[in-house]
């Protein structure tokens, strides 16, 4: 098939590349020189960066070791603290078995408090109960020891009148 727009773009690719035209090449920077006075530069400026490492070296190192002795110290502080807790602890322990040990005696005590007083209570009761029988009673049973005595006085007189 036959493209009539292809043909332009062709057509104008011819043009464009017709209208540019090749030169001469760009300059260059020259033939390589040796330069003492650049290379003194990076010398030194490499041995700078030399000193400045070696300077920072020792400052990390410093640091390090004042780093280590802290942690030592942090450690050993620590470990004082451990003891002190656990001593602490022990002591608090045997003053909580302690209260416990007086604890279970004050209850046992208490226990028995609370029954001797019941018992006794219980007591008091029958007594009133006892006490209030033998007020309600008393005229009757002292009728009662009265007749006994007379008859015991009859009963006395006939046998004297029988011997």
């Amino acid at each position: 098939p036959y493209d009539p727009y292809a043909l332009f773009q062709v057509s104008l690719h011819y043009k464009q590349t017709e209208a540019v035209k090749v030169g001469a090449p760009p300059a260059t920077a020259g033939a390589y020189k040796k330069s003492a006075a650049a290379s003194n530069g990076v010398l030194s400026m490499i041995a700078t960066m030399i000193s400045d490492l070696e300077k920072e070296m020792a400052v990390a190192k410093a640091d390090e070791k004042n780093s280590q002795a802290e942690y030592e110290s942090t450690v050993a502080d620590a470990k004082e603290k451990r003891a002190v807790d656990l001593k602490d602890a022990q002591s608090k322990a045997v003053a909580k078995a302690d209260l416990e040990g007086d604890f279970s005696e004050d209850e046992q005590t208490k226990s028995m408090t609370v029954k001797a007083q019941q018992a006794a209570t219980k007591f008091t009761e029958n007594l009133h109960k006892e006490c209030d029988w033998l007020l309600k009673n008393f005229d009757l049973r002292q009728s009662a020891r009265e007749e006994e005595v007379e008859g015991l006085k009859r009963a006395k007189a006939v046998l004297a009148g029988a011997d």
